[in-house]
């Protein structure tokens, strides 16, 4: 392509305006075209003589003339944006739009311009117009200028971003009009050196606005004009290499019959086509440097989009021309593109040319060039775009092998097992295509062979190869899963896998090892579950969907030849590896999928009769759980009464359930004979035939078999000798519990006597003693096996039971005594509390295998889980929780969900029990420091720095909302200050209470109290003062300076609560942008001023909590003056004080009173100053910042400034969020609540907005 002429910086207009035009749709018409003035020039626009202006438009009369637009009247030379209404209501033919608008060019391309000039303005979303005096007089940059100042800025939408189904449609309209527009201009009207040097001088224009909607917009309008020219460019090009080719066929005849006309023709047209093409090239330069070069790197990433999947059209459309490597680095230098749409596009556009192997050899330096980027991009944050970077790997694979290395591949293959399925499913086709879609030749003969002489063989070989390398042995279901729909055929090829199994091998070819079976087994069965169930393995997809009618059919076809193939092979693959613990496990699950009626249709009994017979044997030899939970499952599975092989499994189930029973029996009454040590062969004899016992009561009901009586025996056995084996204990515990669990069912769901309801009654209870005597065990494994028991049994025989209509359970309800829930307690505290290294619980007794350390991690959890389950069902005392809550910092990356789920929902249940659960925590860990450091320890300590932090955390999840919580918030303060006066000083009144320090660690919740209750909290602080305590300034007596500056901030009046801005996290340097005080909250003056707040508040004392006045709307962001510290007149009127009268208390003599208040009112101007200067240095923030507005105190104010606290009881960051000027203050009130803090799912009743004389009576 030759170099791009300039483009001119104002629209052109031609000094004649008489132009001929020929047949828009007749490509011989040469003459028509050659009628071009001026062909590569550019002629400066200017004002029109009067010759010009008579001869323009054929006279101002004629239908179609300047005052006519499409039939449409023009007033005041101004259009009336016909174009963009069409455009936007898409029902017309494109075709006949830009017909009219060649039509309307041909009669005055002034007019015509002007019209397409509006329409690019207006589809911008400007309202301003360009007029015919503005096209005549004014340059391109005056014109773009002034339509950016009559842009409406109030809004950010524009057509192209506008939601809805019209302007939906609107876009592909847009692209639609312009790519038309130059194929229905593309044999004439292009090439007139006028129409198209003033759009794209236009769009070049445009693109480099600051305006995001010109931006946009033009861009998109260039790419697409660029498309269809370079479309046109495929056309000329096409027609030069015919009309080449005439022209040498015609030169290489013999003189005698050679035509020198039609030499000279095809010579002129050839010409012609060349000047063409040359043009056309000029144009498409020109878009390229002038816009694409620019926009492609835009900050704006739909922008970027838009080139790079342009220029992926270009490339393969006209490949001769664009495929090169000037055009392919744009592409590769934009897959390092930071937004995922961006990178998209460039993939989907590299997809379209490895598609035709036909370009691979132009590709070869940009795929050695960005190989690399594209393996990495597997891997994108985006699953979408890492789904197109495997598909393209794909394509990439197909063109050329030897491109991609072992390790590229290897990349890939572990995708499969991608817990996203889109990725998954990619990965599994790239791993198709690399290993198993090549077939030999020999292959060929093989096609009509089945079994193992198929040609499915060796792929099936070859995947269970893979699954071995690849050290995943528990995701074979990802596996299968990711290759099922690209290798259907293969995975469902169970008569192949079934031979492999049993046959034995050919000559020449190895049999499968140990490990290879068990793969393949595994395999073989995730098949078999995906064909039956129709849907992916849990962890991929949302759930299961509905099926259509052709899934159902291919679901019942499946099942049939699962069920017919497998119900004969089963019992013999039982046979073959009945002694191997693994594969019989998986081999058992695969009657779980069977279509039962076969048995009976295709007389298939005699099979049935074998399996049963395998599984039996193989009970009979095995003690592993997982296999004999597997035999009871596929009994399970097999004794479904809608059947009639019903009869015949239930046979043979009662003869195993009662050989088991007898010989369980017969082995315990031996067992415990008394005076005789069981040797360990007794011991196997009974543990082995207990786990069988067990492992069938799981799923089957045992209860005419009695087995409570000889449970309990053994148990309790075990409890008068404590000499009992761990693992006969753990499964006599678990049988006994589903003894119980059946008989509960049984009396649930039939009409059941009372004499039933008081056997399971006292069944219940003498087992949840056994248990509890078994919490005290010296092993570990049975404690925990006890401690799980006891807090299922608990919790399903709790109140809860009476749920659902069923109160004739009432007598089964048990509620824990205190000891019991101490000991259960005691047992969390010593097995859960615990650090990782002091957890030896595994087998060797060693955690050193990190794995090892998950798993014990996950028991810890599931322990700590099921106990706060009792918590939260009431079926413990609440304040237990006060030792699970004051764990929540020291182990809170292991349990901190869990705890803080607890803390939430015992707050949905009680609020207030919650708050004195809280309070009670730190008071226990108050009271261990003391133990350990004594009463004068440093406040400063690690130690007592954690359990503020505590209170702080505790703080925050109480949420924002204060009238819900302010009757907790309230008791815990009560709490807390008659802790902190408990202990009297032996010394005397002159030294501190013991605990004085707690109220330090108490005014972490102060800002959680609304203003007006802070002065009651701090009369009720009072009573427990002295005089003397009142007039104490050293350093022990800090802590209660503190808390009674925290009360006295925005509570005491008005001035205060501005004031103490200077100190709280709200006093920040406000700009325009003023970040949302989230934290704070404004109370609705009706409910401040309420007649129950009034006689509550007078109960207390005399005085007026003032009415903090809504802030007036913002109405400008010019500076404002600062606010003084002082209250001046205007500060009066927003906010107006009324005097106090404060009433002594009773107990303080009438002479001290006024000595009293002077020194307090010193007091606490320098704990203030002191508390200021702390607050100031500790967040960075000068004295001298201004706030606008009353501070209401917020969830932040007694942090220590540290950002992660933000993320306690919300879950979004105030620093980060930035609302316009009106939210910020008119319409703080109405932003909606954080659902996800704990607070915000309370109950939404009444009863959030507390009753003031209940609150009174919890300070009384």
């Amino acid at each position: 392509m030759i170099a791009a002429p300039e483009i001119p910086t104002d629209f052109t207009l031609l000094q004649e305006s008489e132009t001929h035009f020929s047949s828009d749709t007749d490509f011989e018409d040469i003459e028509g075209k050659n009628q071009k003035q001026g062909k590569g020039k550019t002629c400066k626009k200017g004002k029109k003589g009067p010759a010009e202006k008579g001869k323009s438009g054929n006279g101002g009369g004629k239908p179609g003339g300047p005052n006519r637009m499409n039939g449409h009247h023009q007033q005041n030379g101004v259009e009336n944006m016909m174009l963009f209404e069409v455009v936007k209501m898409g029902k017309s033919a494109m075709q006949s739009v830009v017909d009219d608008w060649i039509e309307s060019y041909k009669h005055d391309r002034d007019i015509a311009l002007l019209d397409l000039i509006n329409f690019f303005i207006q589809c911008s979303g400007c309202k301003g117009v360009v007029t015919a005096e503005m096209f005549r007089h004014m340059q391109n940059s005056e014109i773009i200028r002034k339509m950016t100042e009559e842009f409406d800025e109030d809004s950010g939408d524009y057509p192209l971003t506008m939601a809805g189904p019209q302007w939906k449609k609107f876009k592909s309209s847009f692209c639609e009009f312009i790519g038309v527009l130059v194929r229905q201009c593309q044999y004439s009207i292009i090439y007139d050196e006028y129409m198209m040097d003033t759009v794209i001088s236009l769009l070049t224009g445009l693109s480099d606005s600051q305006v995001r909607a010109f931006r946009h917009t033009s861009t998109l309008a260039a790419m697409k004009l660029m498309t269809a020219l370079v479309n046109v460019a495929l056309n000329l090009s096409i027609n030069m290499d015919n009309t080449q080719r005439q022209y040498e066929a015609e030169r290489n005849k013999i003189i005698g019959k050679r035509a020198n006309d039609r030499l000279e023709l095809l010579l002129q047209k050839r010409k012609e086509l060349q000047e063409n093409q040359d043009e056309i090239e000029n144009m498409m330069n020109a878009i390229f440097k002038g816009v694409f070069v620019h926009r492609y790197r835009d900050a704006i990433a739909e922008i970027r989009a838009i080139c790079i999947e342009e220029i992926g059209i270009w490339m393969k459309m006209y490949s001769d021309a664009f495929l090169n490597d000037s055009y392919l680095k744009y592409v590769g230098w934009t897959m390092h593109d930071k937004q995922g749409e961006v990178r998209l596009k460039c993939l989907t556009a590299l997809q379209g040319l490895y598609y035709n192997k036909e370009l691979n050899s132009k590709l070869e330096l940009f795929t050695s060039r960005f190989k690399d980027r594209i393996v990495s991009m597997t891997l994108d944050k985006e699953y979408d775009v890492a789904v197109q970077a495997i598909k393209l790997l794909t394509l990439v694979l197909q063109s050329s092998e030897e491109v991609l290395t072992a390790e590229d591949c290897e990349n890939v293959y572990h995708l499969v097992y991608s817990a996203h399925r889109p990725v998954a499913v990619a990965a599994g086709e790239f791993l198709y295509k690399k290993l198993f879609s090549r077939r030999d030749a020999e292959d060929d003969g093989m096609l009509k062979r089945r079994g193992r002489q198929s040609p499915n063989a060796n792929l099936v070989k070859t995947l269970v190869f893979f699954f071995l390398e690849s050290e995943l042995h528990e995701h074979a279901a990802y596996l299968v899963d990711s290759m099922w729909d690209c290798a259907t055929d293969l995975l469902k090829d169970w008569e192949c896998m079934n031979s492999l199994l049993l046959e034995e091998p050919l000559n020449g070819e190895e049999p499968l090892t140990d490990r290879q079976e068990s793969a393949l087994i595994e395999i073989m069965l995730c098949t078999i579950r995906q064909a039956a169930e129709c849907h992916p393995p849990v962890g991929r997809g949302t759930g299961k969907r509905v099926l259509t009618a052709k899934e159902k059919k291919t679901q019942l076809d499946d099942r049939t030849k699962i069920t017919e193939l497998f119900a004969v092979a089963l019992p013999q693959l039982l046979a073959k590896y009945s002694v191997d613990a693994e594969k019989v496990t998986n081999l058992l699950q695969l009657p779980q999928y069977f279509d039962l009626e076969i048995y009976t249709t295709g007389r298939l009994e005699k099979h049935l009769d074998a399996l049963l017979r395998q599984i039996r044997d193989i009970v009979e030899k095995h003690t592993d759980t997982d296999v004999l939970e597997a035999c009871s499952k596929t009994y399970h599975a097999l004794c479904n009464e809608e059947f009639t092989i019903f009869n015949r499994v239930d046979i043979a189930r009662s003869q195993l359930i009662d050989e088991l029973s007898d010989k369980f029996n017969r082995l315990l009454e031996d067992f415990l004979q008394e005076g005789e040590e069981p040797d360990e062969d007794d011991a196997y004899q009974v543990l082995s035939t207990l786990k069988r016992i067990t492992a069938f009561h799981n799923a089957h009901d045992l209860s005419r078999w009695d087995l409570f009586g000889c449970n309990y025996k053994l148990l309790k056995t075990g409890i008068e000798n404590g000499d009992m084996p761990e693992q006969i204990v753990i499964h006599a515990l678990q049988c006994t519990h589903y003894v119980i669990l059946w008989q509960l069912a049984k009396v649930t769901e039939s009409s059941s006597t009372k004499e039933d309801l008081l056997r399971l009654k006292k069944q219940m209870r003498v087992f949840c003693q056994i248990c509890q005597h078994y919490l005290t065990n010296v092993n570990t494994a049975v404690k925990e096996q006890a401690f799980t028991i006891l807090c299922d049994v608990l919790m399903i025989f709790s109140h809860q039971i009476m749920t659902g209509g069923r109160d004739m359970l009432e007598p089964l309800v048990y509620t824990p005594d205190s000891s019991l829930q101490s000991e259960l307690l005691s047992f969390i505290l010593d097995h859960v509390f615990i650090d990782q290294d002091d957890d030896n619980n595994s087998a060797d007794g060693q955690q050193d295998d990190e794995a090892s350390k998950i798993e014990a991690l996950h028991k810890r959890r599931n322990l700590l889980a099921a106990f706060c389950k009792l918590i939260v069902y009431t079926v413990v005392e609440m304040n237990t929780a006060a030792d699970i809550f004051k764990q929540y910092m020291k182990y809170y990356n292991d349990y901190g969900d869990i705890i803080k789920e607890t803390m939430s929902k015992t707050r949905q249940i009680d609020k207030i029990q919650c708050a004195k659960t809280l309070i009670l925590s730190l008071q226990q860990l108050f009271n261990e420091m003391i133990q350990e450091n004594g009463y004068n320890f440093d406040r400063s300590s690690p130690t007592f720095s954690g359990i503020k932090e505590l209170a702080r955390r505790f703080a925050l999840t109480f949420g924002l909302d204060q009238l819900k919580t302010r009757e907790a918030i309230a008791m815990l303060h009560k709490d807390g200050i008659e802790f902190a006066f408990k202990e009297p000083n032996p010394q005397g009144e002159s030294h501190p209470p013991l605990n004085l320090a707690f109220l330090d660690i108490l005014s972490e919740f102060s800002s959680k109290l609304l203003r007006q209750d802070k002065r009651t909290v701090y009369v009720y602080l009072e009573k427990f003062m002295t005089f003397q305590m009142s007039l104490r300034r050293e350093d022990v007596w800090l802590p209660l300076m503190s808390y009674r500056n925290s009360l006295l901030a925005g509570g005491d009046d008005d001035t205060m609560s501005v004031i103490s801005g200077i100190s709280s996290r709200g006093s920040t340097v406000r700009n325009k942008k003023t970040k949302p005080a989230t934290g704070k909250r404004k109370v609705p003056e009706a409910e401040e001023s309420s007649s129950s707040d009034s006689m509550w508040l007078n109960r207390e004392q005399s005085m007026h909590t003032p009415v903090m006045m809504q802030t007036p709307q913002l109405t400008s962001t010019i500076m404002r003056e600062p606010k003084r510290l002082r209250p001046d007149e205007n500060y009066m009127g927003v906010y107006p004080m009324q005097p106090e009268h404060h009433q002594p208390p009773l107990d303080y003599k009438q002479q001290e009173e006024a000595a009293r208040q002077q020194q307090e009112r010193a007091a606490m101007n320098y704990v203030k100053l002191r508390s200021n200067l702390q607050h100031a240095i500790r967040r960075g923030t000068s004295l001298m910042e201004d706030d606008e507005e009353p501070i209401v105190e917020d969830v932040m104010m007694s942090s220590e400034g540290r950002i992660e606290d933000l993320n306690e009881g919300m879950d979004f960051d105030t620093m980060d969020i930035d609302l316009p000027p009106s939210k910020n203050r008119r319409e703080r009130t109405e932003l909606k609540p954080d659902f996800f803090d704990p607070a915000s799912i309370m109950d939404e009743s009444s009863n959030d907005f507390c009753d003031e004389g209940l609150f009174h009576t919890i300070l009384k």
